[in-house]
Order: C-alpha cells, then sequence, then structure tokens
C-alpha cells in the first residue's frame, strides 16, 4: 500500500474514500495547490533520455513557472545539492542509475516545496550513492517535512524521525522508532559480561531488581547474563553499584532494544495472529 498511498498524496490517483492533504490542501479538492507544496519522486522517475540534464531541468523549472534571477537560482542549487555538475550536459539516456536518481530528486525540488515525497529513492542504488541520498534527505530535512517510502528496514532507521508500518493496506503502527520499540518490548534486557570463576546469579537477584537473570555464556572465566527489566535506567543503577562494592571486572555492559526488523517481524505477527 505505500506506492498507492503515496500517489493518492501526488494527486496521481483519486482515492475511492476518506480524505488526503498536503500542506492543509485536499488532494481532491485542490489538487492544483497541493501539487505547487509538493516535490515527488516517484519509484520510476519521470525523466526524458534525449534531453540533456540541463534541458531537463529547465523545462521542469519553466513547468513549475520559475523564471528569470529565480530560474537561475534553483538551478544552481539543484546542480550542487543533488551533484550533477559531471552530468550537466549529457544526455539523461546515457546516464547511471545513480545520476538518473539525483536529477529525478532534482526536479522534485527545483521549485523549492516545503513537502517532499520519496518513493524508493535508493532502490538501485551502490552503496556510495545511498550514502549521498541518506545525507541529502538529512540536510533537507531540516526545513522540509519529506515522507520517505522504502521496503528497506535499515533505510528508515538512518534517515526518519518517525515512522509508519504498513502491511496489506492497514497501518499497523506510527511513532518514533523509541515508541514503536516499547510498544513491542515493554521490558529492556541489560547485556552484563564479567570476568568471574564462578556463578553470580544469586548475588545478581539479591542486588537488583528485575524480572529474570538468563546466563548466556560461559567461556575463559567470563560469564554472560541477560538481565530482563521493566525499569532498565533503575537497573543499569543498581548494577554500577553492585560493580563497585563487589569491584568486579567487567568486559560488557549494555541496553538492548529491538532493532526496526524485529519491531516490524512482531507487529506483523501480531496481525497474523489475531
Amino acid at each position: 500500500g505505500k506506492s498507492t498511498i503515496m500517489k493518492i498524496l501526488a494527486t496521481q490517483i483519486v482515492p475511492s474514500g476518506g480524505t488526503a492533504r498536503i500542506a492543509g490542501n485536499d488532494c481532491v479538492k485542490s489538487p492544483l495547490k497541493v501539487r505547487t507544496a509538493l516535490g515527488y519522486l516517484p519509484e520510476d522517475a519521470p525523466l526524458y533520455n534525449e534531453m540533456e540534464v540541463r534541458e531537463y531541468l529547465e523545462f521542469v523549472g519553466s513547468g513549475r513557472r520559475l523564471e528569470g534571477k529565480r530560474r537561475k537560482e534553483r538551478l544552481e542549487w539543484t546542480v550542487e545539492n543533488c551533484g550533477l555538475k559531471k552530468v550537466w550536459c549529457r544526455p539523461i539516456g546515457q546516464l547511471s542509475k545513480g545520476y538518473r536518481q539525483r536529477v529525478g530528486l532534482a526536479q522534485a525540488l527545483i521549485h523549492n516545496p516545503p513537502v517532499l515525497i520519496l518513493d524508493e529513492p535508493t532502490s538501485g542504488l551502490d552503496p556510495l550513492q545511498i550514502i549521498e541520498i541518506r545525507r541529502l534527505v538529512r540536510a533537507l530535512a531540516r526545513d522540509k517535512a519529506i515522507l520517505f517510502s522504502t521496503h528497506i528496514l535499515q533505510e528508515i532507521s538512518a534517515v526518519s524521525d518517525r515512522v509508519v508500518i504498513i502491511n496489506e493496506g492497514r497501518i499497523l503502527a506510527s511513532g518514533t522508532l523509541e515508541e514503536l520499540s516499547s510498544r513491542v518490548a515493554p521490558t529492556q534486557d541489560v547485556i552484563l559480561r564479567v570476568d568471574s570463576q564462578g556463578p553470580l546469579e544469586n548475588e545478581l537477584k539479591g542486588a537488583i531488581q528485575c524480572q529474570e537473570i538468563v546466563p548466556i555464556s560461559q567461556e575463559d572465566g567470563n560469564r554472560t547474563y541477560r538481565i530482563r527489566s521493566e525499569d532498565a535506567q533503575k537497573c543499569l543503577d543498581s548494577l554500577a553499584d553492585l560493580i563497585r562494592q563487589r569491584q568486579w571486572k567487567v568486559l560488557e555492559l549494555y541496553l538492548t532494544t529491538p532493532d526496526l526488523e524485529n519491531i516490524f517481524t512482531a507487529l506483523v505477527a501480531g496481525t497474523k495472529d489475531a
């Protein structure tokens, strides 16, 4: 359902029900106002292969009613920020996938819209190109609302402030990564690895408030424990006091939180169970 929602917001298709707004404008009743406030990069960028990059962006700028000094300023901005100097006078049909994506992003940005919709913008790019696109998206997010669609969960973690998880056309959850994490895993685990020849479970249970202490491994005199607690910070504070009192040699001590892949899997599995 991701691309369908993007197309509705971009006024390419009309929703069968409900309402959608961009910058306060109804996508069905005021489509021209929506398009004025919106920059849109679909999964397949709308490029003309026979045009040079310069010609294409001038054409898009004209379509966006940019004239004279204003058009020149925006062309210079897109060339610089989308990294198009090397291909400025080359036909789009001769460009690599990475440069074609940059041109597509430039056409979405040329009129400096307050809202930007990017549908799978890093699809088919190599790792260095993906890093460049991420960097640009993060920079643009300082003064724009950006809706970024992708099925690559690492992308979301790298660029997003808020996440909406959709499965089979339904919103399963939305919020910050921290909010989604707490929804899926209300308890947090502390991992403790200590230089110790003997078991420490009894000492740990007597000194800290927790739900469960699970020995994970024991090798070469090192013991690792997973400690589950509803109040992770309080657990860490109690552990710190105990470590100082016993003068344990701590090799690792850190708090685990589920990554986005775990969150997505748990939410989708919960939907199927229901």
